[in-house]
């Protein structure tokens, strides 16, 4: 078959043959794929940079972590597999594998879950989101973002504020669904008082945060309370696209209601990843469907992933691979 092979760590995958994936047991599935995404986790698995590959020897491997098809009965699913998803065939836990509704189209279907993984996951179960609260999405203007203002909508938030430092990205966070935008390109005084301002008026319940840095600081500057009693806020770091630290005071932990933690690979327990598998996703799926929920894609064809896979991609789509 063909696939997008990585044959040296750090190498740009090249199509070329490979292997049929082998079915073992009764607990796997062989999947006709026809489209994959490629994400920021596949390019640093690529080239050896993400922490799940650090200690491994690196083989000729088939990139990707996720993908689209047929099972051999012809129903349309999404799946994850360990052994890579941009190849014409895969095999796939049937654990790890759901439906697709037929209405969705393949590429918006390979899209959509990553994207929900960066978004539902931290609203869902880091931070409990509540219908009728207030929340602030910070670096909102990325794709995963995008998809968060929307899926916190969706969840029963009464208010949607997002950042971010595109003023055209942002503005059109206001037809998704944010209810009020507030630039990154502010200085930081201005930032931390608008910020304050909103918070006064309408407290902020949950910050999810997808690029940690200074903006954090500030903000968390912003949410500190004067020792009288506070509102909780629970704030979860989703990414790090500014910094991978922040300094903070022990002064906002002491004197502000505030709970801080983060949504990732290695932070969700096993139940929660089967609750993505059996509800979240599917709920998203539907969501797709009925138009209340939107994903910008590009796509490329498979034998095209040498030349592309340099290329910057807008941070406002997901590149789909169609095989």
């Amino acid at each position: 078959m063909k696939a997008a092979v990585v044959f040296e760590k750090g190498g740009i995958p090249q199509y070329a043959d490979f292997p049929d994936p082998i079915v073992n047991n009764d607990n796997e599935a062989l999947i006709f794929v026809k489209a994959a995404s490629i994400k920021h986790l596949d390019r640093a698995r690529a080239s050896g940079k993400h922490y799940s590959t650090e200690n491994t020897e690196h083989q000729p491997t088939i990139v990707g972590s996720d993908g689209v098809g047929l099972l051999e009965d012809g129903s349309k699913v999404y799946f994850f597999s360990k052994k890579g998803t941009v190849s014409e065939k895969a095999v796939a836990d049937k654990k790890m594998i759901v439906p697709i509704p037929e209405e969705l189209d393949f590429a918006i279907a390979a899209a959509l879950p990553n994207a929900v993984m960066g978004s539902a996951m931290g609203l869902k179960f880091k931070t409990n989101l509540k219908s009728g609260e207030t929340v602030l999405i910070n670096g909102a203007t990325g794709i995963t973002g995008k998809v968060a203002v929307q899926i916190a909508k969706l969840y029963g938030a009464k208010k949607v504020i997002a950042t971010g430092r595109n003023e055209e990205a942002l503005q059109s966070l206001l037809e998704l669904g944010a209810d009020e935008v507030v630039s990154l390109q502010l200085n930081d005084e201005e930032f931390k008082q608008k910020i304050k301002d909103i918070h006064s008026e309408n407290p902020i319940d949950v910050v999810l945060d997808y690029i940690w840095g200074h903006s954090v600081e500030n903000i968390l500057s912003a949410l500190k309370g004067d020792g009288t009693f506070s509102r909780k806020t629970r704030l979860v770091s989703v990414g790090g696209m500014s910094g991978d630290t922040i300094q903070l005071s022990s002064q906002i932990l002491r004197g502000t209601d505030i709970q801080i933690s983060g949504s990732g690979l290695g932070s969700w327990t096993q139940d929660e990843m089967k609750l993505l598998l059996s509800e979240v996703i599917p709920e998203m799926f539907r969501a797709a469907v009925s138009g209340k929920l939107k994903i910008d894609t590009e796509t490329v064809h498979l034998k095209d992933i040498e030349m592309i896979w340099e290329d910057e991609i807008s941070t406002r789509k997901r590149l789909i691979v169609l095989i």
